[in-house]
């Protein structure tokens, strides 16, 4: 979200904008699909499309190709092997391409539709070719759909918005951790609590949505499917307990309840005498996280965060 608001904000100075984007990648290159650069006129520079002195240099071009009056659109590639025709300058090993586009006041439209289209946690898809830098609403089965014929034919398509939504069920110190960190990790977050005037619900600024609700309808609120996380930290055993059984029976990519091995027990053994299977319960994760000893929210946050993206990133495979 920030790398598009700070497009605007220079597109709305007045300023051209160079972005860099890498559109594929091979082997060990440190800049990956999808990684994005800008490159303002006035020297302001954000994101990276994979560092060292391959980013330097081409921070340079850029900068140099800015000024001239119409700047070229063009694609470039690096191949990280020393010494070699189109060699980057590091030795990682792998390649890289790198598309240039040049953006200006006429792109403020469109720049605009991107931000808007994050912020309310719609989706979209980037398209970039020679001729064009645009997006539609269109959406992306995958992340990105490539194809490079040569400098002059090539496609690159890439997925907008937020793929996957973290549910935090419970909006107390906790939540407000996981929320500020999965938001930093890309997550369209969404918590719920069933308190009013609760401080930290209130007070929790890096949610894109909060909502008081009754926990009996908690699953009216959640969206199925491989792209839904949900997080059960509520403030008391017996509401996470009236959370996870209205939510045990659907289909998530990630279900786990905060809490101690000791709480939980009792919890497993209660409903399995109110007819949930042994199978069903092995599918929560809990106690949710990784166990790293975590004390603090934060840490808490952390462990938690760490176990998200490993199912995340195992489900992508």
């Amino acid at each position: 979200m920030n790398f598009w608001q700070n497009i605007l904000s220079k597109l709305q100075d007045g300023q051209k904008v160079y972005v860099l984007t890498v559109i594929e990648n091979f082997g060990s290159s440190p800049g990956r699909k999808g990684f994005k650069m800008l490159v303002a006129q006035d020297g302001f520079i954000y994101g990276s499309i994979g560092g060292g002195v391959m980013e330097f240099s081409l921070v340079e071009e850029a900068q140099q190709l800015i000024l001239e009056e119409t700047p070229p659109t063009f694609i470039k590639k690096q191949i990280h092997k020393g010494h070699v025709q189109d060699g980057s300058g590091m030795i990682c090993s792998g390649e890289q391409t790198v598309a240039f586009h040049c953006l200006g006041g006429e792109n403020i439209p469109l720049i605009k539709l991107i931000t808007e289209c994050i912020k309310n946690g719609k989706k979209g898809t980037l398209h970039l070719n020679p001729e064009s830098f645009n997006f539609s609403t269109k959406v992306l089965t995958d992340q990105f759909h490539v194809q490079i014929n040569s400098e002059e034919d090539w496609f690159y398509e890439e997925y907008i918005g937020y793929r996957e939504t973290l549910y935090i069920v419970g909006g107390g110190h906790v939540g407000v951790a996981v929320a500020e960190l999965f938001v930093k990790l890309g997550f369209y977050v969404i918590v719920f609590d069933n308190r009013k005037n609760l401080n930290t619900f209130e007070g929790n600024n890096f949610a894109h949505k909060k909502l008081v609700i009754d926990y009996r309808e908690v699953g009216d609120y959640i969206k199925e499917g491989n792209e839904s996380y949900v997080a059960i930290m509520t403030n008391k055993y017996t509401d996470d307990q009236l959370v996870l059984t209205k939510l045990i029976k659907n289909n998530y990519a990630f279900l786990g309840v905060l809490g101690s091995t000791a709480k939980l027990d009792i919890m497993w053994q209660v409903m399995l005498k109110d007819g949930f299977t042994k199978d069903e319960l092995d599918r929560v994760y809990a106690p949710i996280g990784i166990p790293i000893k975590s004390e603090t929210p934060e840490e808490i946050a952390v462990s938690i965060a760490a176990q998200v993206i490993q199912v995340k990133n195992l489900n992508r495979k």
